[in-house]
């Protein structure tokens, strides 16, 4: 199936509660898509190298990626 993975989140959007009976063909898609790439061994070794930096950097610092990143507020 070549469905966008935003079909998958329309779809739930759009169906609410039943997005479990409704969206079951883009569910699958979706899954078909996530799959493809978990088997891929190129983008697997680019995901453990960015963990691996990321993980490194942590302990260099103690600081999580994602607070370094965050701006900080300037005083003015």
């Amino acid at each position: 199936m070549a469905l966008d993975p935003a079909d998958f989140t329309k779809c739930c959007k759009d169906s609410g509660v039943l997005m479990v009976v409704k969206c079951r063909k883009e569910n699958s898609a979706l899954k078909d898509c996530l799959t493809s790439y978990y088997k891929d061994p190129a983008f697997y070794e680019e995901c453990k190298m960015e963990y691996l930096k990321e993980r490194e950097e942590f302990r260099r610092t103690g600081i999580p990626t994602k607070k370094r990143l965050q701006k900080l507020p300037t005083s003015m």
